[in-house]
């Protein structure tokens, strides 16, 4: 028994207090108020010409469970965004203070700039693409809503990106000088490096596909067939661009031995058990969700 205008007049009401107002209609007097609502949804079937144009979504097949299903694509959509830039920028900005660091404290680079070349060439197209693909993470309906005005980039999110920077940083300058300090030549430590970074966004890619839960379960370890497949692709990559003597050639590379091809895993584990724990810690904080 509502008319036009007390329709408009209760999401009007309702987004006074800051709420994302949702409005459902399928007649000419919902019009008003499926275009003042933030997303109006509109019949598909049995929904007037009038309240088709008037909404944002329209149900093809006037199913209220689609909004459901709707609500769910979108929050897991906006998940893998938030994944592949909590991905991308780290894994690049590790590499950007190492070769800040030489600049600064004059010391050897420890990649040099083909080889910077490559690991973005083979990574970013496969690891960084894989994200997109992510199912929905365990509970995403449950989760309570996204505050309206909270950008991409969160404090979490910049948290993240810091530590992770720095922990990429601590890592390869770690193995860099330690390979010079027992005598390799600088071809063979800037080998170590860029396989080292390869193998720690390795291991960060199956930590940052679950950012709301942990990835030590057989699910994490496992994977989807977009992250194996892409984790296959990069570990052939490198076993090329370290073993075959044409690479050799064009990136002044040397093959790694056995212990240090454990050393670089070793290491990979041992960053990605702290980003766990620091998961953990944020989740408990609610750090987390802001």
């Amino acid at each position: 028994r509502t008319n036009p205008e007390h329709k408009l007049r209760i999401v009007r009401a309702l987004q006074s207090t800051g709420a994302i107002v949702a409005m459902t209609g399928d007649g000419v007097n919902d019009a008003p108020s499926l275009k003042q609502a933030n997303v109006g949804v509109g019949m598909g079937h049995k929904g007037t010409d009038a309240a088709k144009e008037a909404s944002q979504m329209v149900l093809l097949d006037d199913n209220f469970a689609s909004i459901v299903a709707a609500v769910n694509e979108g929050r897991v959509v906006y998940d893998n965004i938030r994944k592949v830039t909590a991905w991308t920028l780290p894994t690049n900005g590790g590499e950007v203070l190492a070769v800040v660091a030489a600049i600064l404290f004059n010391f050897s680079m420890p990649m040099s700039a083909v080889q910077i070349l490559w690991i973005n060439l083979v990574t970013a197209g496969t690891l960084g693409l894989a994200l997109a693909f992510e199912p929905a993470e365990p509970k995403v309906m449950q989760r309570r809503p996204r505050p309206a005005n909270q950008g991409l980039l969160t404090p979490f999110l910049i948290w993240r990106v810091a530590l992770v920077s720095f922990l990429f940083l601590a890592a390869v300058l770690g193995v860099f000088f330690y390979s010079l300090g027992r005598g390799d030549e600088l071809a063979m430590a800037r080998t170590l490096v860029v396989n080292l970074i390869v193998v720690l966004e390795i291991f960060y890619l199956f930590n940052v596909r679950y950012l709301h839960d942990t990835s030590f379960s057989w699910q994490g370890l496992l994977g989807t067939p977009a992250v194996l497949a892409a984790v296959a692709v990069v570990v052939v990559a490198q076993a090329l661009f370290t073993y075959w003597p044409a690479m050799h050639a064009l990136f002044d590379t040397r093959p790694l031995a056995f212990l240090d091809g454990v050393l670089i895993i070793s290491i990979g584990m041992v960053m990605m058990a702290i980003l766990e724990v620091e998961k953990i810690v944020m989740r408990r904080t609610g750090w987390l969700n802001q």
